[in-house]
Protein backbone atom coordinates (compact mmCIF):
# COMPACT_ATOMS: atom_id res chain seq x y z
CA UNK A 1 0.00 0.00 0.00
CA UNK A 2 1.29 3.56 -0.69
CA UNK A 3 0.54 7.01 0.40
CA UNK A 4 1.32 10.11 -1.46
CA UNK A 5 1.58 13.60 0.20
CA UNK A 6 0.86 16.10 -2.70
CA UNK A 7 2.07 19.07 -1.71
CA UNK A 8 4.77 21.74 -2.25
CA UNK A 9 6.89 21.88 0.83
CA UNK A 10 4.66 24.33 3.01
CA UNK A 11 4.52 24.27 6.75
CA UNK A 12 1.10 22.43 5.83
CA UNK A 13 2.56 20.04 3.74
CA UNK A 14 4.84 19.04 6.18
CA UNK A 15 2.07 18.12 9.09
CA UNK A 16 0.03 16.30 7.18
CA UNK A 17 3.41 14.19 5.71
CA UNK A 18 4.19 14.00 9.93
CA UNK A 19 0.60 13.42 10.35
CA UNK A 20 0.44 10.60 8.20
CA UNK A 21 3.54 8.57 9.59
CA UNK A 22 1.81 8.95 12.65
CA UNK A 23 -1.77 7.89 11.17
CA UNK A 24 -0.37 4.70 9.48
CA UNK A 25 1.66 3.53 12.78
CA UNK A 26 -1.73 3.92 15.17
CA UNK A 27 -3.60 1.91 12.12
CA UNK A 28 -1.46 -1.00 12.32
CA UNK A 29 -1.36 -0.87 8.88
CA UNK A 30 1.97 -1.89 6.71
CA UNK A 31 2.14 0.83 4.51
CA UNK A 32 5.42 -0.02 1.77
CA UNK A 33 5.40 3.58 1.47
CA UNK A 34 5.03 6.93 2.56
CA UNK A 35 6.31 9.28 0.40
CA UNK A 36 5.92 13.03 -0.75
CA UNK A 37 4.97 14.25 -4.57
CA UNK A 38 5.90 17.84 -4.29
CA UNK A 39 6.71 18.13 -8.28
CA UNK A 40 3.38 20.47 -9.22
CA UNK A 41 2.91 19.36 -12.81
CA UNK A 42 2.08 15.38 -10.89
CA UNK A 43 0.14 17.41 -8.20
CA UNK A 44 -2.13 18.95 -11.13
CA UNK A 45 -2.17 15.13 -12.76
CA UNK A 46 -4.01 13.71 -9.26
CA UNK A 47 -6.67 17.23 -10.05
CA UNK A 48 -5.58 19.01 -6.72
CA UNK A 49 -5.56 22.63 -7.17
CA UNK A 50 -4.82 23.57 -3.50
CA UNK A 51 -2.60 21.51 -1.74
CA UNK A 52 -1.99 19.97 0.67
CA UNK A 53 -4.09 16.78 -0.22
CA UNK A 54 -2.92 12.78 0.03
CA UNK A 55 -3.95 10.03 -2.08
CA UNK A 56 -3.41 6.20 -1.33
CA UNK A 57 -4.27 3.11 -2.44
CA UNK A 58 -6.03 1.76 0.30
CA UNK A 59 -9.54 0.58 0.31
CA UNK A 60 -12.94 3.71 1.10
CA UNK A 61 -12.89 2.50 4.99
CA UNK A 62 -9.60 2.32 5.66
CA UNK A 63 -8.77 5.44 3.82
CA UNK A 64 -11.61 7.43 5.62
CA UNK A 65 -10.25 6.45 9.08
CA UNK A 66 -6.38 7.31 8.02
CA UNK A 67 -7.75 10.64 6.65
CA UNK A 68 -9.84 11.26 10.27
CA UNK A 69 -6.00 10.90 11.87
CA UNK A 70 -4.16 12.88 9.52
CA UNK A 71 -6.11 15.46 9.44
CA UNK A 72 -6.22 16.22 13.11
CA UNK A 73 -3.21 17.68 15.04
CA UNK A 74 -0.74 15.77 16.48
Amino acid sequence: MKIEILGTGCSKCEALFNNAKQAAGKAGYAFSQIEKVEDLQKIMEYGVMSPPDWSSTAKSKARARCSAWMRSSP
